[in-house]
């Protein structure tokens, strides 16, 4: 009998993690946005701040085997956000984490063995620093996101001096669904109802990756299937063919640039048909369905109101998928002024674009959108953009302790004019005329966290 000559050695698990507290102000979330919903209306249901307490652990055990470091990890937090409030026929709706609550996250639980990577851990699509170039915020639009993870069967293969190749298939319907939009059945402004049937096929993600001490340079591509429901609700009905769409991106990292030790700068782009997540990302989904409110002065009008919807897909009965495309960048420039301080400053962009067919049914004769805003619309184009340009700096008194303040903008440049009636009783607006306009949102974070 061969006996391996190779011996199986288990390296003791590593145990780590942080304690996070945190706010934000001016919105409803912490870290998430306020591009929609309470924390897009501006009156007296939305929170002036947002608190959250989190303890963050990581599991890593690795053991050396003849095929390779055989891995195992998980990353899983607890976490503590106060509530929000709401409106409900008049009266005050209050939605927390109760009293002693609080939620549990898994982030991360994959093996890795022989260069497969199996489980629950970043997409493959996402740069190294997932949506975070260099900031604290988790909305930020222009490339891909998953910093919680998504289940994939990944495949790696090291080709030397830093350049690898990547084959992944993940499952899409937790973070990688924008919305098949059935037009044929009421949703808002006319944008239809997301009508997602269930898993048909799983994203295809391919990654090439040079990383060196210069830094780092990767391309990457992915396949999503659009996969709808029926067109009325049951079989009989019928139903769009499935559509493929797709996104392509790239990523570059420079270290060592003459502004400083450690200083960087991290820039991505990246370009969708059909695959809206891979550029508007799961933490910025909100941006991808923004309702933005803002004062008006103009008479007979209530607000202005910016609004942007961007679906993978919008379809009418009998008809196909529109896909909807988008491209978009983002990118930070990181210093450190000494061992203690540092500051970023990043950006952000997002444009999404509908196609012809797909303004014709949103825009057209009876098309949906005009349908619902009636005369007072003078321009019906839903093509819109996001831009956002924030700045963070951190504070390091002692090694593994960090206070840092972040502060964001964020600008909705919506193609929409005119005027529509509309209602928004669940966050206090009145039914009355609304008034087409771009919206901006501001928001400040102030973080602490301790690393062990």
């Amino acid at each position: 009998m061969l006996v391996s000559t190779i011996s199986r050695v288990a390296i003791p698990a590593k145990l780590s993690g942080y304690t996070r507290v945190e706010t934000a102000f001016n919105t409803n979330s912490v870290y998430t946005g306020n591009t929609s919903g309470v924390a897009a209306a501006h009156n007296r249901l939305g929170n002036v701040f947002t608190s959250r307490a989190r303890l963050g652990l990581n599991l890593d055990t690795r053991t050396a085997t003849e095929y390779g470091v055989l891995r195992t990890f998980f990353a899983g937090t607890f976490t503590w956000t106060d509530g929000s409030f709401g409106a409900a026929g008049g009266a005050s709706t209050y939605a927390g984490d109760g009293v002693a609550g609080g939620s549990l996250g898994v982030y991360y639980a994959f093996i890795q063995f022989a260069g497969f990577t199996m489980g629950k851990s970043v997409s493959q699509f996402s740069a190294p620093w997932v949506s975070y170039p260099g900031n604290n915020f988790d909305g930020l639009v222009g490339g891909g996101g998953t910093v919680t993870g998504v289940n994939q069967l990944t495949y790696t293969a090291q080709l030397g001096n830093g350049v690898s190749i990547t084959g992944s298939l993940q499952d899409p319907n937790q973070y990688y669904q924008a919305g098949v939009n059935n037009l044929g059945l009421p949703g808002a402004f006319g944008y239809g109802t997301n009508n997602q049937a269930g898993n048909a096929a799983p994203d295809i993600v391919g990654k090439l990756e040079v990383d060196q001490a210069w830094g780092m340079f990767e391309v990457t591509g992915a396949a999503h299937n659009n996969h709808a429901g029926y067109y009325g609700g049951t079989e009989p009905t019928g139903h769009p063919s499935d559509k493929w769409g797709f996104a392509v991106g790239a990523a570059l990292q420079i270290k060592n640039i003459p502004t400083g030790a450690g200083d960087d700068i991290k820039v991505q782009g990246v370009y969708t048909n059909g695959a809206t997540r891979y550029n508007i990302q799961d933490l910025a989904g909100q941006a991808g369905a923004s309702v933005i409110f803002g004062g008006s002065s103009v008479a007979g009008v209530y607000n202005t109101l910016g609004i942007g919807f961007a679906p993978d897909s919008v379809f009418a009965v009998n008809g196909g998928h529109e896909l909807v495309s988008t491209w978009g960048m983002r990118g930070a420039f990181n210093h450190n002024w000494d061992p203690h301080w540092s500051s970023s400053l990043y950006g952000a962009y997002a444009a999404v674009s509908y196609n012809n067919n797909a303004k014709a049914l949103l825009c057209g004769a009876g098309g949906t959108i005009v349908t619902l805003a009636g005369a007072g619309m003078t321009t019906c184009n839903p093509d819109y953009s996001i831009s956002q340009l924030g700045g963070v700096t951190r504070w390091t008194p002692v090694k593994g302790f960090t206070i840092s303040g972040d502060l964001l903008w964020t600008h909705l440049d919506q193609r929409h004019a005119g005027t529509a009636p509309a209602a928004f009783a669940s966050i206090g607006k009145p039914a009355g005329t609304y008034q087409f306009s771009d919206e901006n949102t501001y928001q400040i974070s102030i973080r602490a966290q301790r690393n062990f």
